[in-house]
């Protein structure tokens, strides 16, 4: 999320930029072994992780497991420098519980999800927790020469304390931290409730981390552009639906579904509406979490509002109270601001990109992107008239 006082410019008047159709190859069952391009991240974007340079061979003719540890991290996202294998054989990143599999096949049209980050290869999907298993799976002997892949990266997610200090300095908590799970109003915000399945936390570049939403009825998604600046980005993306605990103030999260970036349809710059919107790959999968629609009005002043979102990288929350529970609700207090409406409705980094949503309709009154509190979103009704014939907005 981008702190206040680096985003005044957002005040500007609107504008669009549309990028170009970039979906993302497949991997490559001949890439070689490269230098891997420096994870970056853009302005604003959360810094959730860090990249990790290794060499590790999986052969035919040596060994065919290996296991990648960093104690206290909450993710392990495997790169793949070269990745050869013969017809029918295959390469599984999984959590030791096996709770998340990921397959990969040498021939471009089979398998699990996958990310691209510049120069050869391609990285794995994500697996929650410190440590991850790549497995190599032959049906029979091989010319090792040939063949066998090569690990040349991976990605690792900060622990709490680590996060904390590589994102100092936001101000988004607007007094007490009201935030809670989205299971802790399962029975007394039912709508609430519902209307936050359809939202998902992005990682970016295997490193940054925000929030990003089904819109409409099609394989729509809308997010921050400063979360997503180009097509590369969304290849480097991968978006994670579900990912919430299954009891209130458990800390037990569930896996989720793990989805990949397909086109970049449409965006407007972080001095613009700062939104990008976007499709994923595998939309079979994440069709049963619901979406969201976009009022097409604008807000009205002291209307109650909510936010789900994926703030401080931790599990789903809802921020549905200014201060405590039971106490004011979530309000708008700026209708306008330039291309703004701003509130107090707690949010921290990692939100950025989150759904303001209208209790009234239960639709999306503004696209969170500014922190400071008061925090900031974008007047949803003006991204509407840039996206409308790009999405299907007719609630279903």
């Amino acid at each position: 999320m981008v702190p206040i006082r680096r985003g005044l410019g957002l005040l500007a008047a609107a504008g669009l930029l549309v990028a170009g159709i970039a979906a993302a190859n497949p991997p490559s069952a001949e890439a070689d072994v490269a230098a891997v391009p420096p994870a970056e991240l853009n302005s604003g974007v959360t810094r959730a992780g860090t990249a990790v340079p290794i060499d590790m061979a999986l052969t035919y003719g040596g060994s065919r497991r290996a296991e990648i540890r960093a104690p206290g991290s909450t993710y392990i996202k495997v790169h793949f420098g070269s990745f050869k294998l013969a017809h029918g054989d295959y390469v599984t990143v999984a959590s030791p519980d096996r709770r998340e599999v990921h397959t990969y096949f040498g021939e471009d049209a089979r398998g699990s999800a996958f990310t691209k980050h510049g120069g050869s290869g391609f990285a794995a999907m994500s697996v929650d927790g410190d440590t991850a298993i790549v497995t190599l799976h032959a049906t029979g002997s091989r010319n090792p020469a040939r063949l066998g892949v090569r690990i040349n990266q991976y990605f690792r997610g900060y622990d709490t304390a680590e996060t904390a200090a590589h994102n100092p300095g936001t101000l988004s908590v607007c007094g007490t931290d009201a935030r809670r799970d989205v299971a802790c109003y399962q029975t007394s915000h039912p709508t609430e409730y519902t209307r936050a399945n359809a939202v998902a936390r992005q990682l970016l570049n295997g490193i940054g981390h925000c929030t990003a939403w089904r819109v409409g009825n099609t394989n729509r998604m809308l997010t921050n552009q400063h979360c997503m600046e180009n097509a590369s980005d969304l290849r480097a993306s991968e978006f994670q639906f579900d990912y919430q605990c299954a009891t209130c103030g458990g800390n037990n999260p569930r896996t989720g579904t793990k989805v990949s970036g397909l086109e970049l349809i449409k965006i407007s710059g972080l001095n613009q509406l700062d939104y990008a919107l976007f499709s994923v790959n595998n939309f079979d999968r994440v069709q049963s979490f619901g979406t969201l629609y976009l009022e097409t009005r604008e807000s009205i002043a002291g209307e109650r509002i909510y936010i789900p979102g994926h703030g401080d990288v931790k599990p789903k929350r809802l921020s549905l109270f200014e201060d405590s529970q039971g106490g004011a609700t979530c309000k708008i207090d700026t209708v306008s601001a330039g291309v703004n409406t701003g509130y107090r409705c707690d949010t921290s980094g990692g939100n950025s990109g989150s759904p303001v949503l209208a209790a009234s309709s239960h639709k999306v009154i503004a696209l969170h992107h500014l922190g400071g509190c008061p925090n900031w979103g974008t007047r949803i009704k003006l991204v509407y008239d840039q996206i409308r014939t790009d999405i299907d907005n007719t609630p279903r």
